[in-house]
């Protein structure tokens, strides 16, 4: 037991000396922090003209007065084209250019009511209409084939002075097709409209496409005048009771009877029906 104890306090007088110099370390000095000196810019000089050509250098540059780095040189030069048409298309809305120049006409209103155009056109335009170029369909309706809109036009402004432009792409439904188009007489937006047509068969959509467009062009001529009879009921009762009747015809497959309008200086009607 005494030995024991013994060793325990040689081991106890062994590690003191070791924990007295862990305890007691000393740590390396920190270096002494310095604040840092910074030079006093420059004042930048500004350069009185206030044009400043990037051509050629100006003695403004070439003198021994400092000149900031960043100062932003003023050019005298246009700017590109593409940025001339960017401004002109959102400047008043009224010109939309597809970039060579061209109006694009999809979305542009150029030259809508600006000025009305001169009486020979007028005169053509809102001339009356001729009776014998009326058409009516069985049902009552009377209408101006879309040809007479045509040689209307041809004859106010010359071919090639007006067309339409489409400004939507074509709408084919289950049953029916339709279309945007814009009216352009002499380089100038006339009228806005959408045409329509039925049709029966997915073969039949190329046809339906056209007279879709005949009729955007019909609903179009009404802001010129052309035609505009056929849109005053008085004109249409008139006219029906001056130039069309309305018979009793039987149709022979079903033999059922109904009552049909023509022209007088129309022959009766055929098959399917029997007057």
């Amino acid at each position: 037991m005494a030995s024991l104890s013994l060793a325990r306090l040689c081991n106890t007088l062994k590690r003191a000396p070791l924990r007295l110099s862990r305890s007691y370390s000393v740590a390396p000095a920190k270096p002494t922090w310095v604040p840092r000196q910074y030079a006093k810019p420059t004042p930048a000089v500004m350069v009185p003209s206030a044009n400043v050509s990037t051509d050629a250098a100006t003695p403004a540059a070439t003198s021994s007065t400092p000149v900031a780095s960043d100062e932003f040189k003023v050019s005298s030069e246009n700017p590109p084209p593409n940025v001339q048409a960017e401004e002109t298309a959102n400047g008043n809305g009224n010109s939309v250019s597809n970039g060579d120049g061209a109006t694009d006409w999809s979305k542009s209103y150029h030259g809508l009511a600006t000025q009305a155009f001169p009486k020979e056109a007028t005169d053509v335009l809102m001339a009356p209409i001729d009776p014998l170029d009326v058409e009516m369909k069985p049902d009552g309706l009377i209408y101006l084939p879309e040809i007479k809109y045509r040689r209307v036009l041809n004859k106010a402004f010359g071919p090639g002075g007006w067309g339409l432009a489409p400004r939507s792409e074509t709408n084919v439904g289950p049953k029916i097709v339709s279309r945007e188009y814009a009216l352009v007489c002499q380089g100038r937006l006339v009228a806005i409209a959408r045409g329509e047509q039925e049709y029966f068969d997915p073969s039949g959509i190329p046809t339906a496409t056209e007279a879709c467009k005949s009729n955007a062009l019909m609903r179009c001529c009404k802001d010129l005048g052309i035609a505009s009879e056929l849109w005053d009921p008085r004109f249409i009762r008139e006219f029906k009771a001056k130039y069309c009747i309305e018979v009793f015809a039987e149709h022979l497959p079903t033999k059922k009877k109904k009552k049909l309008w023509r022209r007088k200086d129309q022959p009766k009607f055929g098959y399917p029906y029997q007057e």
